[in-house]
């Protein structure tokens, strides 16, 4: 039913200013800004998704919505879009699983030129995704993949893609019910550490992850889950944090991650949605490892 994740949705104040953070922090080149219904986007495509940022922009429903988000809860990560290469019968599917799913429909944005993307989406009910926004998206109409956002420094010093996103839940079970057995993503590892206080669950999405974070400190709750980080792959990663640390970016030293045979850093502040993980896979993962 879902094959990957189309594209991390991220809302921010000013478009302009968080379109050169990005492009700075992922040393590359936005490809695609546009407007409709109320919303100014821009779109970074990496391999195994996209990042598409968005802030309000005059009038239109979609952009109060936006606008009441931004007030509401700050710059973040927004919304979660799956890809399904059969939009109708996959929000039918859920709809039978009990999570409620709009018709899917299309949407476009308009770029200053007057050139025009669309986007089917079917948008799934937050009543029933543990508060969380969750769409699903088509592939391209067309049946012709988004260019790619080029480097600007170079590929070994760019992100190559995404890692992982995290998200935390006070409702671990309540999560493996909707992430597994209702959207059917495939659970690779549940693990919990004392030492960290936290309990892990590991879904693979396409060439993705998503990680679900609960804390063994505090008490399963009803209360809504939250997204947390986003974490990019890099081939390089000494090249990256190098790049990063010229250029101003607080970021941490880089060290060993957890999980051997991993390198990483962190970088702290400088764009909307910040902190951000910037992670070294030594190989490709075996089908039983996770970030």
């Amino acid at each position: 039913m879902i094959s990957g994740l189309d594209h991390v949705a991220l809302v921010v104040r000013d478009l302009d200013q968080a379109v050169d953070a990005y492009g700075r922090l992922l040393g590359r080149a936005c490809n695609w800004i546009g407007a409709e219904g109320g919303v100014r986007q821009a779109w970074f495509q990496l391999p195994n998704m996209a990042l598409d940022l968005i802030s309000p922009d005059g009038e239109g429903g979609f952009g109060a919505a936006i606008a009441a988000h931004l007030d509401a809860h700050g710059e973040g990560v927004w919304a979660l879009a799956f890809t399904t290469p059969d939009i109708t019968g996959a929000a039918a599917l859920l709809r039978r699983r009990g999570i409620g799913a709009s018709d899917p429909g299309s949407i476009r944005t308009v770029h200053a030129d007057g050139r025009k993307r669309y986007w089917t989406t079917s948008s799934l009910d937050p009543e029933t995704t543990a508060g969380l926004s969750l769409l699903l998206a088509a592939p391209p109409r067309d049946g012709q993949p988004w260019p790619q956002s080029e480097a600007t420094h170079g590929e070994a010093a760019a992100v190559s893609a995404l890692d992982h996103v995290v998200i935390h839940t006070p409702n671990p079970d309540r999560a493996l019910a909707l992430y597994g057995a209702k959207l059917g993503l495939d659970l690779r590892l549940d693990r919990s550490n004392a030492d960290w206080g936290a309990r892990q669950l590991f879904f693979r999405c396409g060439e993705t992850l998503v990680e679900i974070g609960a804390s063994l400190k505090t008490p399963v709750s009803d209360a809504p889950d939250r997204f947390g980080g986003l974490a990019w792959r890099v081939d390089d990663p000494a090249a990256v944090h190098a790049r990063l640390a010229a250029d101003g970016w607080d970021v941490s030293d880089l060290r060993q991650g957890r999980k051997p045979g991993t390198r990483v850093f962190t970088v702290r502040a400088g764009a909307p949605g910040l902190p951000a993980l910037m992670i070294q896979q030594s190989a490709p993962p075996a089908p039983s490892e996770t970030a």
